[in-house]
Parts: structure tokens; C-alpha cells; sequence
């Protein structure tokens, strides 16, 4: 009986076979293309996805707008244009590679929860380490590529040497000096930059064409200077910048409201750090603006419970290093979230670390703080033009003057 079965197998797959390669003789006389090898099939479809990104400045993984939702408005108006504020000097990212690669330089606590996120996110094809320190990485590297078993196929590699990061769609940037007891904070930072000297012309160097996404502290400092050594056009340097900040943000508000921190929109702007800036006044949850609300129900709130709650956000990265001696988790999905909206095209609009100048009256000079934009293929796509009123404008200015004098002391 089962050789009946094998042999009623053999005859089917003999007969399908066949008729393959009928269809495939038919096709082959019938049409001007030649015929491929299958095992072909994706170089090919690779080379024709570089060859029409090529003809057109559009991100490759970028999403086609239909007809009915180009324009809109009077005239056949295109609100994106009016929605967002293009990035100054901004340059197209082109890639011929197939495959996705994500460079973590730095494998300390932040840039191995990064590492950990995007792998369990199946966000990249090939995902390299990099640190100065061999034992330990390769040590973290063993740990991951053990889980290759639980994980999505990924490539894993980890090496000193900065050529193992050739040809990364995007790096990201942990490394950074560790604060010795009674140093100055200037002084410290100074380290970094000297640091930074180092990393990024080697990042450059053996990938020309990726997007740098700074994490290292003080970032918005750190991304411009990372912006300056790179030479690259100002929308492929990205600092972390709020972003976390305005998650923490989220949840508090949330967890006040009893409601999912998905459905609560709300930003912190300006520098990471103590002059940071909570936008109030474009607060929503559900669609529904908080404060307009409030103030239509004629339900009273003080002014000090909002910053009270503002506080509690720039002292929530205290509070875990006091308690665990570092912050790991929170920035890992941070930051794979940031990477996602860049190599996946999402589009998303987060606050992260841009070029300001020219942006909600910043003037006096090239600094990076963070900004609502709008993340995808190309890097950072447009600032969005969010509604400020006259004291979060202050305080944003405020916030850029005070990156601005920290660069001043640094004389950069």
C-alpha cells in the first residue's frame, strides 16, 4: 500500500514538472525577455529596485500616494508640503543592497538593549557590534547568536575593526566616555567629542551612504558634531533626542487618564535634558485636545500640577539609575522604534534630534535639538508645523540658547 502511495506521488510531481517546463518553452518563444535562472530572481529584482530608485529621487521603500489623496484642499493643494518644512541641503539616500544591516557601536547596557529590541523586532538582515573592548564583544555576540533559535533569521557579527561595518543602512552611536569622579561636565564632554573624532570619520568611511543615529549623552551636542565630522547633509544625522522623553511623557499622562499611552499624542521638545520643553497646548488623547477640553467643561487645573508632571519626566532617568544604576530597557525600544520609521518608510513623526536652525524662530547659529519630524527611507523627510503658543516659543529658544552656549564652551 505505501509503495502505491510513493509511487502515485512520484507521478504527480513527474507530471507537474513537465508541465513547468512546457509553460516555461511557451513563454521563452512567445516573448522578447529571456528566461532566468530562479536562483537569479532576487539579484534581479534587486538591480531593477536600485535602477528605478536611481531615476528618482522618491526613498526606495517609500509608499504611493493614490490619486484621490495626492491633493487635497483648494487648487488641488498638497498639504504635506504645507505640513511639514523640508530639511535644509537635504541629499536622497540610495542603496543597491537587498539586505538591511544596522551597525551598534557601543556594547554597553544601551547599545546591547538596542541590539537585543531590533533583533527580537526582525528589523534587519545583518546586524553588526562594535566596541573596543574584544572579550566583552565578543562575549555579547556569542549571547545573541545563541538565541538563533528563538529569534528571526539574523545575521550576527561583531568585531574591533570598523570595516566589518561597510555598507550599513544605518549606525547607531552608543559609545561614550564614563564620568570619572569629580570630573566637570564640560570636561567630559570634551572626551566625547575627541571620542567622536575617532568613531565617525571610520563610519563614514566604509559607508557612505548610511544615516547616523546618535544615542550618546549629551546628545544633541554629540549629533552635531557627529553632523560636522560626517559631512553629510543635515537629514541623514539624527540624535535620539526626545524621544524617550515624550514616551515617558505619554505614560504619565496615560497612567493619570487611565487610558492606553497608544492614544495619548504628546511632545517634549528642545534639549534633553533640564530646559527640555512640554508641549501642552497640542496634548490629545483620542483625537480630543486636553486642554481645550478642560477649559470647555470648565474643569479648573493648576498650572503647577502640568509642570510637577513635566518634572517627573526629566527625572525619570534619574530615578532608574538611582535604583538600578543604569537605563537599559526604555531607550533599547526607543530607539528600535526610531529605526523601524527609518528603514522601513513608516513616516512616523517623532522628536528626535534635528538641524534647528530656521525652525519655530531658532536663529544664531547650527544646533541640533528635538523637533516633531517625520522619520523614513531618506533619513529625516520634514519638520512638522506644530501650533506653539507664545511661551513654549520662549522656552524652545530658551532650550536652543542653551545647547548653543555649551558648544560655545566647547568652541565648535
Amino acid at each position: 500500500m505505501y509503495k502505491t502511495y510513493i509511487e502515485d506521488i512520484n507521478f504527480v510531481l513527474h507530471q507537474s514538472i513537465k508541465s513547468m517546463q512546457k509553460n516555461e518553452e511557451k513563454f521563452s518563444s512567445s516573448s522578447s525577455f529571456p528566461t532566468r535562472s530562479p536562483y537569479k530572481i532576487r539579484q534581479v529584482i534587486c538591480n531593477k529596485k536600485f535602477h528605478r530608485r536611481s531615476q528618482s529621487p522618491k526613498p526606495f521603500f517609500a509608499m504611493q500616494k493614490s490619486p484621490s489623496t495626492s491633493s487635497l484642499g483648494p487648487g488641488g493643494l498638497d498639504l504635506s508640503q504645507a505640513f511639514f518644512k523640508p530639511i535644509r541641503d537635504a541629499s536622497p539616500l540610495s542603496t543597491s543592497n537587498c539586505n538591511t544591516k544596522i551597525s551598534v557601536i557601543g556594547t554597553g547596557n544601551v547599545g546591547m538593549a538596542i541590539a537585543q529590541t531590533i533583533l527580537t523586532q526582525d528589523l534587519v538582515d545583518e546586524l553588526v557590534l562594535v566596541d573596543a573592548k574584544p572579550d566583552k564583544l565578543r562575549g555579547e555576540m556569542l549571547d545573541l547568536q545563541h538565541a538563533a533559535a528563538f529569534l528571526p533569521r539574523t545575521k550576527i557579527s561583531a568585531s574591533t575593526d570598523y570595516s566589518i561595518t561597510a555598507r550599513s543602512d544605518l549606525c547607531i552611536v552608543t559609545a561614550g566616555a564614563r564620568q570619572i569622579a569629580g570630573e566637570s561636565r564640560l570636561n567630559l564632554l570634551q572626551r566625547n567629542v575627541t571620542l567622536f573624532q575617532k568613531i565617525v570619520p571610520l563610519l563614514v568611511q566604509f559607508s557612505p551612504e548610511t544615516i547616523l543615529l546618535i544615542v550618546s549623552n549629551p546628545v544633541d551636542v554629540l549629533t552635531y558634531v557627529a553632523w560636522k565630522l560626517s559631512g553629510f547633509s543635515s537629514n541623514r544625522v539624527i540624535g535620539s533626542g526626545t524621544n524617550l522623553d515624550s514616551s515617558r511623557f505619554r505614560f504619565l499622562i496615560a497612567d493619570h487618564l487611565d487610558v492606553n499611552a497608544q492614544d495619548v499624542q504628546a511632545f517634549i521638545v528642545g534639549e534633553h535634558g533640564d530646559s527640555s520643553v512640554a508641549l501642552w497646548s497640542s496634548i490629545s488623547v483620542g483625537g480630543v485636545p486636553i486642554l481645550s477640553f478642560l477649559k470647555n467643561q470648565q474643569i479648573g487645573y493648576e498650572k503647577e500640577t502640568l509642570e510637577k508632571i513635566h518634572k517627573e519626566v526629566i527625572g525619570g532617568a534619574y530615578e532608574v539609575i538611582n535604583l538600578k544604576g543604569y537605563t537599559s530597557w526604555a531607550i533599547g525600544y526607543s530607539v528600535a522604534s526610531l529605526a523601524r520609521s527609518i528603514l522601513r518608510d513608516q513616516r512616523r513623526i517623532h522628536p528626535v534630534s534635528v538641524i534647528a536652525k530656521g525652525f519655530y524662530g531658532i536663529e544664531g547659529g547650527d544646533l541640533f535639538l528635538s523637533l516633531p519630524a517625520q522619520l523614513g527611507r531618506g533619513g529625516v523627510l520634514g519638520i512638522t508645523n506644530v501650533h506653539l503658543t507664545t511661551e513654549e516659543s520662549k522656552r524652545l529658544r530658551d532650550s536652543a540658547n542653551t545647547i548653543l552656549h555649551v558648544q560655545a564652551e566647547l568652541g565648535i
